[in-house]
């Protein structure tokens, strides 16, 4: 057991210049049209207020319509009138931005696949977001809310920053959010947590469709992107903040950590995560959240191994 453990901590020490990217599984792509392959392949424009989403104002979850990923949500849909489908926000991590050859433009694409959906601008003063994802309807399709039940959960693994930027690389996961749980303090500033004082853990509630993915799943990625041998700290962040936990909001998400952990004690690893009702969860300040995401760079305290 004393081996392993050295083991697990030489993996995460070793990276902390460079973390390792854990290879992503590719989503299947459908089979696309003449007309989709024109739009989603080779960047092409749908003729404005021809796509079926333009005059649309259903609900739900508008998907990629390649590979079925998550990128917005109804909630974020505005009439623009400028002829195809506009929204103001992305979910976290669902959308790539890329600055066109002209130099002009800047192209959005899905994260998971690459594929076309349209432009992005600023500064037009359409909504309090100041953003226009200019989308083409041909690059979508649409889940209603009633067939995408929604469920929710919530995991510390140490700096908060990476353990978003895993799970919400996850098929099935419609939006992530970091933040604190775990505390005594309403509404703790990331300065406040970090002093020690308020007894929160940095953690990410996780907003996930359990008809594409299990509490159980992403438990299990929770578990295999960091050492949850540590005790309050994850590589070179010290400090109960950075402490493993799983804050459960069920029976059925407390019984399947609880048997997750069972397994991982009889593998001979000496848990140090620990499993804990959930309360209030305090999103964390906006520069904190798609950090990764935002920079650039990848997580330099986590890293994936498979263990399950």
């Amino acid at each position: 057991m004393k081996n392993i453990t050295i083991l697990v901590s030489i993996l995460f020490l070793t990276s902390l210049s460079a973390c390792a990217t854990r290879k992503e599984e590719q989503m299947p792509k459908q089979k696309l049209t003449p007309e989709e392959e024109r739009v989603i392949v080779q960047k092409g424009t749908e003729r404005p207020f021809s796509g079926k989403y333009y005059d649309f104002h259903e609900k739900g979850t508008y998907v990629c319509k390649r590979c079925g990923a998550a990128l917005y949500r109804s909630q974020a849909k505005f009439d623009s009138g400028c002829g195809w489908p506009s929204f103001d926000a992305e979910i976290a991590g669902a959308v790539n931005h890329q600055t066109d050859a002209d130099g002009r433009r800047t192209e959005i694409m899905c994260a998971s696949c690459g594929a076309h959906l349209g432009h992005v601008f600023f500064g037009e003063g359409f909504t309090a977001q100041n953003t226009r994802h200019c989308v083409n309807s041909i690059s979508m399709n649409f889940i209603p809310d009633d067939a995408a039940k929604t469920a929710t959960a919530v995991f510390s693994s140490g700096c908060f920053w990476g353990t978003q930027y895993y799970l919400q690389q996850a098929k099935g996961v419609l939006s992530t959010t970091v933040g604190f749980s775990g505390g005594h303090t309403a509404n703790p500033s990331y300065e406040e947590v970090c002093r020690g004082t308020t007894g929160h853990a940095e953690a990410v509630e996780v907003t996930y469709d359990p008809s594409a993915i299990s509490y159980e799943e992403l438990a299990k990625l929770f578990f295999e992107t960091h050492d949850f041998t540590q005790v309050n700290r994850q590589g070179p962040d010290i400090g109960e903040q950075y402490r493993s936990e799983i804050f459960y909001r069920n029976e059925a998400q407390k019984t399947s950590a609880e048997k997750l952990i069972a397994i991982l004690a009889a593998k001979g690893f000496k848990m140090a995560t620990r499993i804990t009702p959930a309360g209030p969860f305090w999103p964390a300040e906006e520069h904190h959240q798609n950090y990764y995401q935002k920079n650039g760079h990848q997580p330099y305290c986590h890293v994936y191994r498979k263990i399950f």
